[in-house]
């Protein structure tokens, strides 16, 4: 599926795929990634935000 997030590297290639913030339309957390450059390499990190119902 297209809108599961995921971090995942291959062959030192980072391959994030920061999930969806929309409204939820499927059994899948709402989710965005945010991405840190710091000093030892890159760090992705996949935030899950909270659905107010």
């Amino acid at each position: 599926m297209s809108h599961r997030p995921r971090i995942e590297t291959i062959d030192r290639v980072l391959y994030l795929n920061p999930g969806s913030a929309g409204p939820r339309r499927i059994k899948l957390p709402v989710t965005l990634a945010t991405l840190e450059l710091t000093a030892s390499g890159l760090q992705p990190i996949i935030h899950e935000l909270s659905c107010a119902k």
